[in-house]
């Protein structure tokens, strides 16, 4: 019988709070980013996308550990905000730092992409009729963008949910407190007996990961539909 013991279910509770809280505070930053490098024009842009990306080519333990010196209690943003209550290092809010940084660059690609596939002739047209660049953004390109706005952001959360480097770096392992799925995996399977419980938690992982997919290909469809049926 597939059962899981206390601490698997806080392990799996833990790293969707991660995942899902790296995704919903990633969207935002993200769409803005991704429509800024589909529809403008302005010096350093192409810098800018470089440093957007650069969490996809650096060592994750990289970017892990310049999180470190940035948000540890003694880094200059840690020490800023502390101060106010907001701590990163070695809590499960840095977990979902990590994860959202290492995710951001999906997230950002996919939405730009779909950006790009937006015919700027029907955001003309309506800029003619007198809609603001807000009401034309939040009626007529975000709408039609909005599958693959879906598609970046089940990236963000299928990269947040395996995220491994950046995080042990940044916040270590701790039980019950940053110990997600994939660390907990790694942690398992360096311990005599802890296949049993590595396995259960990798076929959690693969179904929450496929379930994500499914879900995200349905309402990418969903959308798609629906916009075609109102054009």
């Amino acid at each position: 019988m597939f059962t899981l013991s206390p601490e698997e279910q806080q392990i799996i509770g833990l790293s969707l709070k991660v995942a899902v809280t790296a995704t919903l505070f990633s969207l935002p930053p993200g769409v803005a980013l991704a429509y800024l490098l589909s529809r403008h024009r302005f010096p350093g842009k192409a810098l800018v996308a470089g440093v957007t990306h650069l969490p996809l080519i650096l060592p994750p333990v990289v970017t892990g550990y310049a999180l470190l010196l940035l948000f540890g209690r003694n880094g200059p943003l840690g020490r800023l905000l502390e101060p106010v209550g907001i701590v990163f290092a070695f809590d499960w809010t840095g977990a979902a730092l990590a994860a959202a940084v290492m995710g951001f660059p999906l997230l950002v690609r996919a939405v730009r992409l779909s950006f790009d596939m937006v015919d700027p002739r029907i955001e003309r047209a309506a800029e003619t009729l007198g809609a603001s660049p807000i009401v034309r953004f939040l009626t007529i390109t975000l709408p039609l963008a909005l599958p693959g706005v879906a598609a970046g952001a089940v990236l963000a959360f299928a990269k947040a949910l395996g995220e491994f480097g950046a995080t042990i770096t940044f916040v270590a392992s701790i039980p019950g407190e940053t110990r997600t799925l994939p660390l907990a995996i790694y942690s398992l399977t360096q311990v005599p007996g802890g296949d049993a419980a590595a396995l259960r938690l990798i076929v959690i992982s693969v179904l929450v990961s496929v379930g994500a997919l499914v879900v995200s290909e349905w309402g990418a469809r969903a959308v798609a539909k629906r916009v075609g049926g109102a054009g």
